[in-house]
């Protein structure tokens, strides 16, 4: 049962209660993320997020630590382009301990300067270990180019410069203007009592406010065609190609993910067995959607050896021009359809997962949605739904392509991508 609880300030409190589980995650989610940060400022969102563990007036980071390993349990955040979550998972019998030490650290957090300053270290090794990571890198620079020129392109970590120069007062204004009550969501799953819950939370949280409106950015996805490469000496050549594709909350939502299965979301998708199993040229091929509150990127995503990499890139452009000009087969919609089905049950049995997808539920949509209303959302879509959506979101003139290896001498051109 899913149950919401609307504080006077604006936060919200929804927990769904699955009685059989051993474990409760409670997660305080922030509807604010680096696409709301200054160029300036770009990765206060994440630093902030590194800092609410050290130290606040009543625990130390240590204290802090201590604590969550003294229940077996896990603490933890992450940080993206549209949200920011704290969360804790612990048995069940700890939860009032546990959503205490949540929220102290989300409303208490003293930010030492000299901890700030041991952070930043943290934090510009942590951009240096993703540059290092080709798997990592190629992603977000997909990213920041295909959303180029605007705050939804900018890194979640932020730059050396950004960082470098982030002072303390950045970051406490930054926290206080945007941790705004409306946009904060306290999100808990698993053998929780959501009355208990509110009891606990509501009176740490019914004080806090923030007087600041945030202004509105719009996104405007790529018009026109991009290539863009990046030469680094590697044994593969990575590449990320991409389209547009549709926002959180779009109607269509449930063909695209279809779509996206279909083309490359297994093992018997139409990449997966053209590119690995019928020709052996990738180990690591696969497609994915990018949803925000706005726009959306559909991405293939493949590594291969040099000399393979132009014929990778054409079969991967094939395929997805397949799914413009022919109807899917209907047993192939139907595995897929299964696929998703599967994965999206299977989910619901990790306190994890329901509370991250109550969270988003009130982010992107505003409301709980029933899972038996996504079993029938897929169930309802057609052969001709996906090709519809395929045509309106597989086009030429859409295309970006991230290329990253040795990749100077391929002869890569914008005029090759087509579909």
């Amino acid at each position: 049962m899913i149950t919401t609880t609307t504080l006077d300030n604006g936060v919200r409190i929804v927990t769904q209660n699955v009685g059989y589980m051993h474990t409760v995650t409670t997660g305080i989610w922030v509807a604010n993320g680096t696409r709301h940060e200054s160029p300036e400022d770009n990765g206060v969102a994440h630093f902030i997020e590194h800092m609410l563990f050290k130290g606040t007036e009543r625990r130390s980071a240590h204290q802090i630590s201590r604590e969550i390993d003294s229940m077996g349990g896990i603490l933890n955040a992450f940080t993206g382009h549209e949200y920011v979550c704290y969360y804790a998972k612990v048995l069940a019998k700890f939860i009032p301990r546990a959503a205490g030490l949540l929220a102290d650290i989300f409303l208490n957090s003293t930010f030492p300067p000299e901890e700030i300053e041991r952070e930043r270290k943290v934090v510009l090794q942590e951009i240096k270990m993703r540059d290092d990571s080709p798997d990592e890198f190629i992603h977000d620079r997909f990213h920041e180019n295909f959303w180029r020129g605007q705050l939804l392109g900018m890194p979640v970590l932020g730059s050396e410069k950004t960082i470098s120069d982030l002072s303390r007062s950045a970051i406490l204004a930054h926290k206080a203007s945007r941790y705004r009550p409306r946009d904060i969501i306290i999100a808990a799953a698993g053998n929780v009592n959501h009355d208990e819950l509110v009891a606990i939370l509501a009176p740490m949280f019914s004080g806090i406010f923030s007087p600041w409106q945030p202004s509105i950015n719009d996104v405007f996805a790529p018009a026109e065609k991009v290539l863009h490469l990046t030469e680094r000496e590697m044994e593969q050549t990575l590449m990320c190609l991409g389209t547009r594709s549709l926002r959180y909350d779009h109607s269509d939502r449930y063909a695209l993910f279809l779509l996206t299965t279909i083309l490359g979301g297994g093992m018997s998708s139409r990449l997966f067995q053209e590119i690995r199993e019928k020709k052996g040229l990738a180990y690591s091929v696969y497609s994915y959607n990018i949803s925000n509150a706005d726009s959306g990127a559909l991405v293939v995503y493949a590594g291969t050896e040099k000399k393979h990499c132009r014929e990778v890139l054409d079969i991967a452009q094939h395929e997805m021009s397949r799914l413009v000009a022919e109807e899917v087969p209907q047993d192939e919609l139907d595995s897929a359809r299964e696929q998703l089905k599967g994965k999206t049950l299977m989910s619901l049995e990790s306190s994890d997962n329901l509370m991250i997808r109550l969270a988003k539920n009130e982010i992107y949509i505003q409301k709980q949605q029933p899972i038996e209303d996504v079993l029938a959302n897929y169930d309802a879509v057609s052969v001709e739904d996906i090709q519809r959506v395929s045509r309106e979101l597989i086009r030429s003139e859409y295309l970006h392509l991230e290329a990253m290896g040795q990749v100077a001498d391929l002869g890569l051109s914008v005029e090759m991508l087509s579909v």
